[in-house]
């Protein structure tokens, strides 16, 4: 199969939001999707190496918040490539141009650079082997931009820095596959099946080979 093909599914970017234990935190992912209008329902699919993941199995709730074509990449950088087990992504709350609110929930949303954020009680979860479905009843939502929405695509297109091109030497390259979410290089010269990027926590699908 050619994995490319999945590309095309449309996607969005979202902060999902969480707290437990008197600390917030938040990840970037991208599979919030609606899935009835009556009652109003939507579904967020997360990595379990997420402690968003942890906090959102563990208290029932979460906020998402829409990001919007006017996030900078340090934005999406800042939420999606480090873990919230080894930072505190809200002490510094403005380092990036945003800062966070708190939805009726107790729950922080953002209002920089997104279109809209929804608040959501989990009605059921699905373990799904590497990730955690979450079905979710929407408890409150508000448009905050009329800005469009930032698509998967157009983050790839737009935002994402481009690679550094580096002189060839192919003497003293090494053999590896790059994350082409993120960047990250896992050297050696097979990529185990299951191996999950520790950067974005994207799976070896995501990950092309180098020097090959």
């Amino acid at each position: 199969m050619n994995n490319t093909a999945l590309n095309n599914i449309s996607y969005g970017l979202y902060v999902l939001t969480a707290s437990e234990n008197g600390k917030d935190n938040g990840c970037i992912i991208n599979t919030l999707m609606q899935q009835t209008s009556s009652p109003l329902r939507v579904s967020v699919t997360v990595n379990k190496a997420n402690l968003t993941c942890d906090m959102i199995a563990n208290t029932g709730l979460f906020n998402v918040s829409m990001l919007d074509t006017t996030a900078p990449f340090e934005l999406i950088k800042h939420f999606g490539f480090q873990s919230g087990r080894n930072a505190q992504k809200f002490e510094v709350p403005e380092v990036y141009g945003f800062k966070p609110y708190y939805a009726d929930n107790g729950l922080i949303y953002l209002k920089e650079h997104t279109c809209a954020f929804l608040s959501c009680k989990v009605i059921s979860q699905t373990d799904l082997g590497s990730h955690i479905m979450f079905m979710a009843e929407v408890t409150d939502g508000d448009t905050i931009s009329k800005n469009p929405p930032m698509t998967y695509a157009y983050y790839h297109a737009n935002v994402k820095p481009k690679p550094a091109q580096k002189p060839e030497d192919n003497t003293q390259s090494k053999k590896g596959w790059v994350c082409k979410i993120c960047g990250y290089i896992y050297e050696g010269e097979e990529l185990p099946k299951d191996y999950v990027c520790p950067i974005c926590k994207h799976g070896a699908e995501d990950f092309e080979k180098i020097n090959g």
